[in-house]
This record gives structure tokens, C-alpha cells and sequence, in this order.
């Protein structure tokens, strides 16, 4: 089974019904920019192995992430709306290992992850915005050549 769109809720609401998301990405992205996750110095001091500022950020998202689905998964954990909340297994291919190289590349040259990206964007690192286009690109050339890719 794929799994693209496979939690997707088929509840129809009223267009501000989704503004809670805005607020939510505008507090996660002031969050960003308090923790200098979006620093591009604190990437490149990451890459360097230079500090462990990055490396604490993302073991304790990892860390959360592992106890919310545990946490779903023990209780069964509904949606807000009452719907069942699913996993599925997913199977391990080469393809990932070219992904997480290109993925990793892009983020030591840029200095940025999907992520901060738009969060760099409102404190006003402008340029990121090549960078914005060029993720979004890629995600259309995968979208598109992905049946004839290594998976």
C-alpha cells in the first residue's frame, strides 16, 4: 500500500477551520528562529562536527517522535475528528540511501532543510527563495520520473 494521502481526513470544513495551522507554523517558525535552527552558521558548525547544538535539537525531535507514536499506538489515539490514526511498515530500498545523500548534500550546501526554509524567508534571508524553488522543483522531478527511479 502507498502511502501518500492514507490518513487523509474525508471531513469537508469551513475555509478558517485551517487557520489554526497558520498560527501553529507562525509559533513553530518564531521557535525556529529563538533556537537558531535556522542559523546557517549552526548547520555548517553541525556538518563540521563542531558543536552539538543541531545534533541535541534533532535527537530530542526524533526522541518525542518515538514516544508519540508509541504513545498513539499503546492507547489507540484518535484524530481530533474521531478517526483512527495508521501505520504502515515501510520497506527499505537503495533508493533511500541516494535520497538521504542528495537530501544531506543540499542541506550542507544551502544551509537549510525543508523545515527552516520559510521560516529564513520571513526573517529576511531573501535568497533562500532559490533555495525554496529548487526543493520544490525537485519534488515535481520526482513526482514525475519516480516509476523509472532505483526503489
Amino acid at each position: 500500500m502507498d502511502s501518500i494521502c492514507i490518513n487523509e481526513s474525508r471531513i469537508q470544513h469551513r475555509w478558517y477551520y485551517n487557520l489554526k495551522y497558520l498560527v501553529v507554523g507562525l509559533l513553530f517558525g518564531v521557535l525556529f528562529v529563538k533556537a537558531e535552527v535556522i542559523s546557517w552558521f549552526r548547520i555548517q558548525e553541525m556538518f563540521r562536527l563542531q558543536s552539538f547544538h543541531m545534533y541535541g535539537i534533532i535527537g530530542s525531535a526524533v526522541l518525542v517522535g518515538m514516544v508519540s507514536v508509541w504513545l498513539i499506538k499503546q492507547f489507540d489515539i484518535r484524530t481530533i475528528s474521531g478517526e483512527k490514526i495508521t501505520f504502515t511498515d515501510k520497506k527499505f530500498n537503495k533508493g533511500q540511501i541516494y535520497g538521504g545523500l542528495l537530501f544531506g548534500l543540499g542541506w550542507a550546501l544551502t544551509g537549510a532543510c525543508p523545515g527552516p526554509l520559510f521560516a529564513q524567508i520571513g526573517i529576511g534571508a531573501t535568497v533562500v527563495i532559490i533555495t525554496l524553488a529548487s526543493a520544490v522543483a525537485g519534488t515535481w522531478v520526482y513526482g514525475r520520473y519516480r516509476d523509472q527511479l532505483p526503489h
